[in-house]
């Protein structure tokens, strides 16, 4: 490895001279000096001296000759400034300073340059005033725990149910799961049928079956997506992070909800093909609607520009003379030119989202209930009007592109290009909503009848699937869905993370373009083997793989349960083994408290304070309440049916409809088993004494459970929370190579393909879910009690909300590479190739930030207080692409007028997404050292 003399230092310092560096040893300055680093610092490593030795340089250098030509100035001034430049100088503590390389660049595979700068003060109260936006509104309210409130909450929430019961389909609902308890209750009081039944008689039977007829729950859905897409079709608005969210969880929500009508015997005029394609189609508008950016200033005409104002002026050639224009007037041809039009798509867009929704609401069998506003007939001719204006708006928008007014380079215009992009964003969303009337039209023309639709769920899915009234009866449904999207986001994510690409060997860099291209195509430019490949090997090593899969799975949840409900109902039947107790454990029926355990024992969550209080309670209520049913008239069955018809009727809601269904179902257990105990034994030998038994064994078993799972292998919501989030920065980094190998820096031969597409909006769907379940888990840390201070959710809401935009940014440069190809500018295989090493850096140091903030998320490890500016990183890539351009200007391969003005228009939407993600990455930082501290200089002050 040569070094140049220049470069014979061990460090590069610039803190004595921002335009002299002088070469001196950081480790022979003062402490103080070592801090003080306001300016950049260079980390270099071993790096290499452009040389014409026989030094292999790695895949990114093709040519020494190649490398030194496109290297020969360094990365300074900023004359041509775009957006992205100006948007990056706020994110550098010094914009005006760079690096001079002195001709040492790094080009060997696995490594890459990294520019240190010293970190911003970070101000804690305007940070944690601005995570205040981003707390879901289920944050916003008082604490749960907080007795100031929690009565009148209580209060307030009774009537809330009395209100549902009477004025929706919910009391229908609770009369029905009354009357399966009620009538089999009753058999239990009529004589001859309870000496039929046995001795336990009331091992009720469970009215499910009347729970899983119906299509209600679907239509609904899609009543309420529709509704929420309808909301989001208001256009100019100012950005609405509620709206946001609820599209997002719509998005989610169509999913659980059609796969739980595939999995069930419905009774529908929906097919599950129909609701299928009504899910993905609908997926698709929302997906639409979150990619548009909904204040723009589309519809507000600009004032009239002064010929002599020269400020915003915009220079181009036309017929060989030079014409300039003020910017004002471009934008006020787009805006007359396209406003009327794009008003005219709104308003049919919105207008066909009513008329399907009347449509499905209707084949539903909802018109009664849900009332909508259009009718069904409707439809056909909101279709049409839909067409006629998307031909109104691609006419227009044709017309304005082939314009004079405009000036050819778009892309130095950013009032000018958020104009089209909005046009032209909600053009793609009238699209999907075309796709979406069209389906259901011809839904609504086959005037299907109401027929028994059969599970279509794959039977190898449905073995770990369930469905809505299981998942509910069961409890912790939040912790449940978002383990359940945990599990799945890391399969899909694995699936990307296991095709490494194996770079080409030496020899590519001295082959021609066409040896290269003919090795490229018989074996692609480089080898990708699989994950899964990769750590199976041959003999031995597999074998020894294999065993340390299976004893890894055995680590598993599902083990773990296993172990505690083993242990614990093991202890607790001791003894039924004794001589000496089995008696009094057989009188009394202790064995409910076996019984009990295994009902509550949750495979995932722990249960709260407040989970623990609800069921006791319940559980006292239950079994004074059964006791009184039979003392009050010495087992009277009419009056003990009054009794039960009194306490059921509350308990049997808390079961089947509210938030909290084990402390219902432990509730309604308790009533159960006294009363009817009581009538049984004749009341032998006390009423008293049934009573406090049984309800002794019910309240044990409670205890036993949730201290079970508050001691072993417990489940804590705000460790889980800060585990989630560092294991989503880990996605966000596979997702962002994905995107950049595949839909940027791909080979020729290599294009995206439709397919390719699809799987990527299938990742991106799982990726939006796991936000939605992320938040659910961060709203149960408001139930956990911490003895060392109140958990504090701010930071961690404000770094949920910074990974979604950098999520959203991901997609929309993914959308928009769809449209402009990186190398559209430059079609010289030299130019492209002198970008490369700035392309790696750029792309390097931000995922080294990324794999850096999630491991300290996941070790609850400090955050090292240096890390890799992506920022400059960014910039020396936008200055090198500028020189490039301008020296290959006449290579370039973009079409005039029509392709030149879209490619710049979409050239713009990439550069700008691939820069906020650059500033959403320091966002990232600043939350998460807040999280978990910022690592300073303790050991070193300590030497």
């Amino acid at each position: 490895m040569t070094k140049t003399d220049a470069a014979a230092t061990d460090r590069v310092d610039f803190t004595a001279s921002r335009d002299e560096p002088v070469k001196v040893s950081r480790d022979s300055l003062p402490l103080d000096e070592r801090l003080d680093d306001s300016r950049p610092v260079h980390y270099q490593g071993e790096n290499k001296r452009l040389s014409t030795s026989s030094v292999h340089y790695g895949s990114y250098a093709k040519s020494v000759e190649q490398l030194s030509n496109s290297r020969q100035s360094s990365i300074h001034g900023f004359d041509s400034r775009n957006h992205s430049q100006v948007h990056l100088e706020h994110l550098l503590p010094n914009a005006e300073s760079d690096l001079e390389h002195y001709g040492i660049h790094e080009f060997r595979d696995g490594f890459f340059d990294a520019t240190f700068y010293r970190p911003q003060r970070r101000n804690r109260d305007e940070m944690l005033h601005k995570a205040k936006a981003t707390l879901p509104s289920e944050l916003q309210t008082h604490h749960p725990l907080s007795w100031k409130y929690f009565l009148p909450r209580q209060w307030s929430g009774i009537g809330k149910v009395i209100r549902k019961i009477t004025t929706t389909r919910s009391g229908i609902n609770l009369l029905r799961s009354f009357l399966s308890f009620f009538i089999a209750y009753i058999a239990c009081l009529i004589p001859a049928s309870r000496l039929w039944l046995g001795r336990y008689n009331y091992i009720l039977i469970d009215g499910t079956f009347l729970t899983i007829i119906g299509s209600r729950e679907l239509t609904l859905s899609f009543h309420e997506a529709l509704e929420t897409i309808r909301q989001g079709l208001v256009f100019p608005r100012p950005e609405d992070v509620r709206l946001q969210r609820e599209l997002s969880w719509h998005f989610v929500r169509l999913s659980t909800t059609v796969r739980d009508f595939t999995i069930d015997l419905s009774v529908s005029k929906f097919t599950p093909d129909d609701a299928r394609s009504l899910r993905n189609l609908m997926q698709g508008v929302i997906r639409a609607l979150l990619s548009i950016k909904p204040d723009t200033r589309l519809f507000v005409s600009p004032q009239a520009s002064n010929n002599s104002d020269t400020a915003g002026k915009a220079t181009y050639l036309q017929d060989g003379g030079c014409q300039a224009l003020s910017l004002s007037n471009a934008l006020r041809a787009i805006t007359q030119r396209l406003a009327g039009p794009t008003a005219d798509l709104i308003s049919t867009m919105t207008i066909c989202i009513i008329s399907c929704d009347a449509v499905l609401i209707q084949m539903g069998g909802q018109r009664r209930h849900l009332r909508p506003v259009s009718s069904p007939e409707e439809l056909s001719q909101s279709l049409h009007t839909l067409l006629a204006a998307i031909e109104a708006f691609d006419s227009a928008d044709a017309m304005l592109v082939d314009a004079d007014e405009l000036c050819p380079d778009l892309s130095t215009h950013p009032e000018a290009v958020s104009l089209f992009m909005f046009a032209h964003s909600l053009r793609q969303a009238a699209h999907k909503v075309q796709a979406l009337s069209t389906r259901v039209f011809e839904m609504h023309n086959r005037c299907q009848r109401w027929s028994f639709q059969l599970p279509s769920y794959p039977w190898y899915k449905q073995l770990n699937r369930s469905n809505r009234q299981v998942r509910h009866d069961r409890g912790g449904l939040t912790a449940g869905f978002y383990f359940r999207s945990k599990v799945q986001l890391e399969r899909t994510m694995g699936d990307l993370l296991g095709q490494p690409f194996v770079p080409s060997d030496r020899n590519d860099a001295i082959r021609g373009p066409k040896q290269r291209a003919s090795v490229n195509s018989q074996e692609g430019p480089g080898k990708h083997q699989s994950y899964e490949a990769q750590l199976v090997r041959p003999g031995s090593q597999e074998l020894r793989q294999r065993i340390w899969r299976v004893l890894h799975r055995m680590q598993g949840f599902e083990s773990r349960f296993a172990f505690k409900v083993v242990l614990v109902t093991s202890l607790l039947s001791v003894p039924a083994w004794l001589e000496q107790s089995r008696g009094w454990w057989n009188r009394y029926e202790i064995w409910w408290t076996v019984v009990t355990v295994w009902l509550m024992t949750h495979p995932r969550v722990s249960g709260t304070l407040q989970d623990l209080a609800a069921r006791l309670l319940c559980v006292l209520l239950g079994a004074v309440w059964g006791g009184l049913a039979y003392a009050a008239d010495n087992g009277n069955s009419y009056v003990m049916a009054v009794f039960a018809v009194i306490f059921m009727v509350p308990m049997m809601y808390r079961y089947t409809q509210s938030a909290h269904p084990r402390s219902g179902i432990m509730g309604c257990i308790s009533f159960t088993v006294v009363s009817l105990s009581a009538l049984v034994d004749g009341g032998q030998p006390s009423t008293i004494k049934i009573a406090w038994t049984r309800g002794l064994a019910f309240a044990m078993a409670i205890l036993a459970s949730i201290l079970t799972n508050w001691i072993i292998w417990p489940f804590v919501a705000r460790h889980e929370l800060r585990k989630s989030l560092s294991i989503m920065m880990i996605h966000l980094a596979i997702l962002y190579r994905s995107v950049i190998s595949k839909y940027i820096y791909y080979d020729s031969l290599h294009q995206p393909s439709a397919r390719d597409i699809e799987r990527s909006e299938m990742v991106e769907g799982r990726l939006r879910e796991g936000f939605v379940r992320i938040r659910q888990l961060m709203e149960l840390t408001r139930h956990e009690i911490r003895l060392r201070a109140p958990f504090d959710p701010l930071p961690y809401s404000a770094l949920i909300e910074g990974c979604e935009r950098f999520f959203g940014h991901l997609v929309e440069v993914r959308q928009s590479s769809l449209y402009w190809d990186p190398s559209i500018g430059v079609s010289n295989q030299e130019a492209i190739d002198s970008l490369v090493s700035f392309r790696r850096d750029a792309v390097a140091v931000i995922l080294m930030n990324l794999y850096i903030l999630a491991s300290a998320l996941r070790a609850d490890q400090p955050v090292p207080r240096y890390l890799p500016s992506a920022a400059a990183a960014r910039k020396r890539l936008i200055s090198q692409m500028e020189e490039v351009e301008v020296k290959h200007k006449e290579d370039s391969t973009v079409e005039k007028h029509v392709g030149r003005r879209w490619a710049d228009v979409y050239r713009y939407a990439f550069s700008s997404a691939l820069t906020d993600i650059v500033e959403q990455l320091q966002h990232l930082q600043r939350y998460t050292k807040e999280i978990t501290g910022e690592a300073g200089f303790a050991a070193i002050e300590k030497d």
